[in-house]
C-alpha cells in the first residue's frame, strides 16, 4: 500500500509499449462499485474472492503490466499464478514513505479507523516476506518518481 504499483505500473507500460492493467480496477468494473464498499458489504474475506477471480483472468492475458492490490499476495493461488505467469517486481517502500503517500487517501479500507503506522507495520510484516519468495525483481522507491522506478524495472527486464 502506497508502494506507486499504479504509477509505476502505467509509467512501465508506457515505456514498455504494453497495455496496462489494475487488478482492483478490473475488480471494480467487475462489480460496479468501488473497493471500499464490497469491504463495507463483504469483508475483507469477499474482496479477496473477487481479487483472486480477478487475477487468475488477468494472469491469462499475454503481454500487460498489472498492478495488484497490496495484499494480492496473502492468497497462495494468487502468489502462484502471477509467479507462473509473469514477472513478479516487489516494490520496497518503507513504512513512513507508505505513511505520506496515503496520509490524504479516503480509499483505503484496511487504515479505515486505525493507527495507520500500526497497521502499516502489520500489514508488512505478513506482506513483504511473500512477496519476497515470488518476486523476480526487487526495487527501491523511497522518494522517486515513478517513471524512474519504470526504468530500473525496464532495465532488469532486459537483463533478466
Amino acid at each position: 500500500m502506497g508502494s506507486g504499483k499504479t504509477a509505476v505500473g502505467r509509467s512501465l507500460a508506457r515505456r514498455l509499449g504494453l497495455p496496462f492493467a489494475d487488478s482492483d480496477a478490473e475488480v471494480e468494473s467487475r462489480t460496479g462499485v468501488d473497493i471500499a464498499y464490497i469491504f463495507e458489504r463483504e469483508g475483507e474475506e469477499g474482496f479477496r474472492i473477487r481479487e483472486r477471480d480477478a487475477i487468475d483472468a488477468l494472469t491469462q492475458a499475454a503481454g500487460i503490466v498489472l498492478a495488484t492490490g497490496g495484499g494480492a499476495v496473502l492468497l497462495p493461488e494468487n502468489r502462484e499464478r502471477l509467479a507462473a505467469r509473469g514477472t513478479v517486481v516487489f516494490l520496497d517502500t518503507t513504512i513512513e514513505q507508505q505513511l505520506e503517500r496515503t496520509r490524504r487517501s479516503r480509499h483505503r479500507p484496511l487504515l479505515a479507523g486505525a493507527d495507520r503506522r500500526e497497521k502499516l507495520v502489520e500489514l508488512a510484516k505478513v506482506r513483504d516476506p511473500l512477496y519476497r519468495s515470488i518476486a523476480a525483481i526487487t526495487i527501491q522507491t523511497d522518494g522517486r518518481a515513478p517513471v524512474a522506478v519504470a526504468g530500473d524495472i525496464a532495465r532488469a527486464l532486459k537483463e533478466s
